[in-house]
């Protein structure tokens, strides 16, 4: 067993950790005040490879797995999480044409994303079914050689800048099971009926643009449907258990920059005329989460190397991300803590990790969604 990181790898890390140092820095406060969606740092992203690195080289990718999505994604929410979406996420929504798609679908969207010519989105959550994905409402009409969509979606990532994304329908309505009643259909986000408002007044990642999405008669063609008619559930089912691994790694590379923060800041601040990192109650803290950190990396990174080698394994990955998601918010609430009142003030990064921390317990999966995947499989 070797749990050493090639050259490569090595490389890739030190690239997305420069690149967010340089880029994101000079940013990070306005786009998270003004909640802006900087489309010129995805173009700059995209120039560098950052974007839909596990996007295989026939088409146009530079043909990386999900590990070294990983580690690209722990390194730029390592400067600033919000900022990190806007590059990783870039895709997203994009690994159900990859897993799932026809030939044709592939060599047609997927060389747009890594080239910087468009971004996806994936369109699933509903104002009444978030966890309970089977719940969606949002309909997909067969009318001859067309779908016709009506519903809506909620709390889309990209939902306002993307140019095409993947939609959970119901096309199966009479179906006798309800996870065999939808559908995954491509929808490029021009066509008419569709109206998209951006969500505004986020806790955090207010960089990342989030948004509401309401279809009206859209019309697409059959040729849209992504996967088989009927097996949408479980197609997004298996999409989650790639992309939580993702959301793993926000966590952890959220955590490590609230760490170095911390860090940093404990041996510049003095009280009683000594460094706060002279003291051993600080000490035994700023250990223990360098602890947990460290333990949710070593997770995240089983979980993302077995999804690569064609061994998923769902509990896995459910374990480091509800895992992450959870030591991220701690860690950021003791980072805040050591700061005292200046982690409380905007001017210092750590309170917007703070805000930025709490998502990953929410999205992709709640906790206590996780939890649930964790538990049935111990039976």
């Amino acid at each position: 067993m070797d749990f050493e990181l090639t050259e490569e790898q090595k490389l890739l890390q030190e690239t997305a950790y420069k690149f967010a140092v340089k880029e994101f820095e000079p940013l990070a406060k306005e786009c998270d005040r003004e909640e802006k969606y900087p489309r010129e740092l995805w173009q700059k992203a995209c120039e560098t490879g950052l974007v839909g690195c596990y996007i295989p080289e026939q088409y146009g990718g530079p043909g990386f797995g999900f590990l070294e999505m990983a580690l690209i994604t722990e390194q730029l929410c390592r400067v600033d999480m919000g900022l990190g979406l806007v590059v990783t996420s870039a895709s997203f929504g994009s690994e159900n044409i990859l897993l799932f798609g026809t030939e044709e679908q592939k060599k047609k969207y997927l060389p747009l994303l890594v080239s910087g010519r468009a971004i996806s989105a994936g369109a699933y959550t509903e104002p009444d079914a978030g966890t309970d994905v089977a719940g969606t409402k949002t309909a997909a009409v067969k009318e001859g050689s067309e779908y016709v969509i009506n519903g809506s979606k909620m709390f889309i990532t990209n939902g306002t800048v993307c140019d095409f994304m993947v939609v959970l329908c119901v096309t199966n309505p009479k179906a006798e099971k309800r996870h065999q009643r939808h559908s995954l259909i491509l929808v490029e986000a021009d066509r008419p009926g569709i109206t998209r408002n951006k969500i505004r007044g986020k806790m955090g990642i207010r960089a990342s643009d989030t948004a509401e999405i309401i279809f009206e008669d859209v019309r697409v063609p059959c040729e849209n449907l992504v996967g088989e008619e009927g097996k949408g559930f479980y197609h997004l089912m298996h999409f989650f258990d790639v992309t939580r691994t993702m959301v793993a790694a926000q966590g952890v590379g959220l955590a490590q920059g609230a760490l170095d923060k911390t860090l940093k800041y404990v041996q510049e601040r003095k009280t009683f005329g000594q460094p706060l990192a002279s003291y051993q109650g600080v000490q035994f803290q700023l250990a223990e989460m360098a602890t947990r950190i460290e333990l949710a990396r070593n997770i995240t990174y089983k979980a993302a190397w077995k999804v690569d080698q064609g061994r998923l394994d769902p509990s896995l990955n459910a374990m480091a991300k509800y895992f992450a998601g959870e030591m991220a918010v701690w860690v950021c609430d003791k980072a805040l803590q050591l700061h005292g009142g200046y982690g409380y003030i905007d001017e210092y990064d750590v309170q917007r990790f703070y805000r930025d921390a709490k998502i990953l317990e929410i999205y992709e999966g709640a906790k206590e969604a996780e939890k649930m995947t964790i538990a049935r499989r111990l039976f």
